[in-house]
């Protein structure tokens, strides 16, 4: 086994963990999951794709951003409305974790779908959740790096006509955030790919039938979802507000592809939010990929069904984003 992930950090007790610890853990987390060796478990890069950090000039801050192209693309911006149709259509990534994860973890399904699209693949590396950072901060960092990408599409050499977001578990939430925001923009999605979302950061989160069965297995779940309430939602904040799953209205919004893996405390969550989704008429596919857990997308070293989940995405987005 690679050192690297033997020096991996122990999880801590996320019922007691104070702020301090906290802290600490996300930053050897966090350096373990940007690592090489944490490849073996998160998969090697598509070596099809050039991958770079950036950072997007967003109002008040500027935010990193990880992006995958094609190496061949050789994209240098500029160009006129004559060549849109030449530019490659773009996807906007936030990864999961809540309070933990990198962009860099998601090495493999991006550069996949860079290379294999092709496209340009955009990852936010959105402000985690921190006593000092709720939840609409990581909502507005996804949101408006979407408004900066389409407002720089000249720059950047994509095709604002072919736009998805896509987003694992916590970032599933975010991206629905940003096809709700988008909608209500009059800004068009050709897709919305939510997988393992968490779409419910009400007091209600825990109560769906899926955390009670995966509460403690195969991973502890529970005090994570509690802890990711307690640094998302504090006081104040309006929980409904980031919460797809209780939005008023979920017509008119882009396709949906939702994948859910089954042994997973957040199950429950795709499945309702396709449910609503698909009685409010905005077209849904859910998929099921059994015996598989939670963030299961970016863990092809240990779960299989990684594979056969990321072939389905790479196909809904081929037709979804084609010219």
């Amino acid at each position: 086994m690679n050192a690297d992930i033997q020096l991996r950090p122990t999880a801590p007790d996320f019922e007691t963990i104070t702020d301090e610890e906290l802290a600490t853990y996300r930053e050897a987390e966090n350096r373990f999951r940007a690592s090489a060796g944490a490849r073996e478990v998160l998969g090697e890069p598509d070596p099809g794709a050039a991958i770079a950090w950036q950072h997007l000039a967003l109002p008040g801050r500027d935010l990193p951003v990880r992006v995958y192209r094609p190496a061949d693309d050789g994209a240098d911006g500029g160009g006129d409305a004559d060549d849109r149709r030449a530019r490659l259509p773009l996807v906007v990534h936030v990864h999961g974790g809540g309070f933990v994860g990198t962009a860099a973890q998601c090495d493999w399904p991006n550069s996949h779908l860079a290379a294999q699209l092709p496209a340009v693949v955009v990852s936010v590396e959105h402000r985690l959740a921190a006593p000092d950072h709720p939840v609409g901060d990581a909502a507005d960092d996804a949101w408006d790096t979407l408004r900066h990408l389409l407002d720089h599409a000249d720059d950047w050499d994509i095709d604002p006509e072919r736009v998805a977001v896509v987003g694992e578990s916590f970032g599933g939430l975010l991206s629905a955030i940003s096809a709700l925001r988008a909608r209500d923009a009059g800004v068009r999605l050709r897709a919305q790919v939510l997988v393992n979302p968490a779409v419910d950061l009400t007091e209600a989160m825990t109560d769906h039938p899926s955390v009670a069965e995966y509460a403690y297995q195969p991973s502890p779940a529970l005090p994570v979802l509690r802890l990711l309430l307690r640094l998302a939602v504090p006081p104040g904040v309006d929980a409904r507000a980031y919460s797809p799953l209780h939005a008023d209205d979920l017509g008119g919004l882009a396709p949906a592809l939702l994948v859910v893996p089954t042994r997973d405390a957040l199950a429950d969550h795709g499945r309702r939010y396709a449910e609503r989704l698909r009685a409010a008429g905005t077209p849904v596919r859910l998929t099921e990929y059994p015996d598989a857990p939670h963030a299961f997308l970016t863990l092809p070293g240990l779960v299989p069904q990684a594979v056969p989940a990321r072939a389905e995405i790479l196909d809904y987005l081929r037709t979804a984003l084609a010219p």
